[in-house]
């Protein structure tokens, strides 16, 4: 008979011994004052089915299973503090092993384990606490999900995403926090009512310096309950408003006389990281289409030339910020309107390239209908109403991602050419299970929403049916490579490209009116 493998809780493969098993249970009838006959070891032993690759904890699982069918409940008991004693001694020892790795390491982004930081900077003890629950996040998050595939499809189905997700066909983006990812909020709830509605305490701004301190509260309220990005496209806009409102709908015609703009990047989020902020420019054209209709709760409108104004003079200044020290965020996105292939706007596409040869690093979103907002995710959320709403305020910027899963595309193709399967096969039948996946994620997340956990949703600054549940795309190029293709513009790639892309998109199309069936 072959040598039988068994796989370690660190991964590494081990030959199956028998007598191992035989002693662990042997010891929990001593430490209930019972003897293990050889007769009463066999009867227990015969209960487990052992394969080659079984892991530690499911041989430990049928012990206790086949402990309590020949009715030993109180050594099946014992067995159980046993393991769970070795258990929190194994954790507590993986905690100091972190932690003094940590303090040991060159910088915050090497002794990280999980989930590195680009915004952390330097390592401290507010730094080391955020790090030190990480793993234990990332299993409460996996038990919950996997709870609930197995609720709505099956174990089949759950033991096949946490067998992909840990050979790394698929990844979970941050699953070190258990929040909803990113999104792009609208601040008009924050503006009527404060931040009373999410929690705070502080009323609505009512001036130019209430509006910029109760900004850096409330986006750091939102960002809390995010474990992504935070992006405002109307910070500006509601900037300029309450500047107006102080200085004078022509401010901006002495603006060195009554403004000063100066800040820098806070931090202390999120165990002292800055805040994952993004904020907006936009053309007339593109600003025009999203705020067209929008009000003030004073009933005014937005004033094109004073905001258009506001928006370069923050853009200058914000590349001169960045010149005196390294400054990760606001991440910021020029959204320009075109048509024919062109830039409608000739003043802010001339702006743009004036900002791109000053150095300046941003994203350009380019779009032929401001029926869409890039997010913080450099999406093209496509959004069906952007008109404004005295409910949800400016509807046309509440957009984001609920949970990214992404698709390692390259493993995928190599897993599939070495099993001697159809790549698009198998590709499909990942991209199938990822979207059930995301369906059982969003299941979660109305369960907390229904129990008030949610109030970024209630109070509605997100719009939940415009947060995406989006699967991500990784190695593409690589996986053409493999294939021998070339990367290039030849009708080989395009086809490649075209196919694997068509099947993803033909899939979200099927799995987003599953979702609206859901919902109702």
């Amino acid at each position: 008979m072959d040598q039988l493998y068994i796989i370690k809780r660190n991964g590494k493969r081990e030959p199956f011994s028998a007598e191992k098993i035989k002693n662990a249970i042997a010891k929990a009838f001593l430490s209930v004052n019972s003897f293990a006959t050889q007769d009463v070891l066999i009867n227990v032993m015969s209960r487990l089915k052992i394969h080659d690759g079984i892991s530690v904890e499911e041989i430990q699982n049928q012990v206790e299973t086949s402990l309590m069918a020949e009715r030993y409940y109180e050594v099946a008991k014992a067995y159980i503090l046993y393991r769970q004693r070795h258990y929190e001694d194994r954790e507590v020892k993986e905690k100091l092993d972190f932690l003094i790795n940590y303090c040991n390491a060159s910088n915050a982004a090497t002794g990280s384990k999980y989930d590195a930081n680009a915004n952390v900077e330097r390592k401290n003890i507010a730094t080391l606490i955020g790090e030190l629950p990480k793993s234990n996040f990332i299993r409460l998050n996996r038990r919950m999900l996997c709870d609930k595939i197995k609720d709505l499809y099956g174990k089949e189905l759950s033991d096949k995403y946490l067998y992909l997700l840990n050979h790394h066909f698929i990844y979970k983006n941050d699953e070190t926090s258990i929040a909803n990812y990113c999104a792009s909020i609208t601040m008009y709830p924050w503006l009527l009512d404060g931040t009373r509605s999410i929690g705070g305490n502080a009323s609505a701004p009512t001036n130019l310096k209430s509006y910029c301190g109760g900004f850096i509260n409330m986006v750091f309220m939102v960002s809390s309950m995010l474990s992504g990005a935070c992006a405002t496209p109307e910070f500006l806009m509601y900037m300029d408003y309450f500047i107006r409102k102080e200085y004078g709908d022509e401010y901006y015609k002495e603006s060195d006389k009554v403004v000063d703009l100066s800040a820098r990047q806070p931090t202390g989020a999120r165990n002292f990281q800055s805040v994952f902020w993004n904020v907006a420019y936009y053309d007339r054209y593109y600003f025009e289409s999203l705020f067209g209709e929008f009000r003030f709760p004073d009933g005014t409108r937005p004033i094109w030339e004073s905001l258009s104004w506001l928006q370069k003079r923050f853009m200058r200044w914000f590349n001169q910020e960045r010149l005196r020290s390294v400054l990760t965020f606001p991440v910021e996105t020029m959204a320009l309107l075109s048509k024919d292939g062109d830039i409608i706007d000739t003043e802010y596409a001339d702006f743009t390239a004036e900002m791109y040869a000053a150095g300046h690093s941003f994203f350009t979103y380019v779009s032929d209908n401001a029926d869409s907002l890039s997010s913080c995710c450099r999406l093209r959320n496509e959004i069906q109403d952007n008109g404004f709403s005295y409910t949800l305020g400016a509807g046309g910027v509440s957009t984001g991602s609920k949970s990214v899963l992404t698709i390692n595309l390259n493993r995928c193709v190599q897993h599939a050419f070495k099993k001697g399967i159809p790549y698009m096969e198998f590709l499909e039948e990942v991209v199938e299970l990822m979207h059930k996946v995301q369906l059982a994620y969003n299941a979660n997340l109305a369960d907390l929403q229904a129990k008030g956990m949610l109030p970024l949703f209630d109070a509605g600054f997100i719009n939940i049916g415009r947060q995406y549940l989006t699967i991500g795309v990784n190695g593409l190029v690589e996986a053409a490579e493999f294939l021998g293709i070339r990367i290039t513009d030849n009708p080989d790639y395009v086809a490649f490209v075209q196919e694997v892309l068509g099947m993803i998109e033909r899939l979200n199309k099927k799995y987003r009116l599953n979702l609206k069936q859901y919902e109702q």
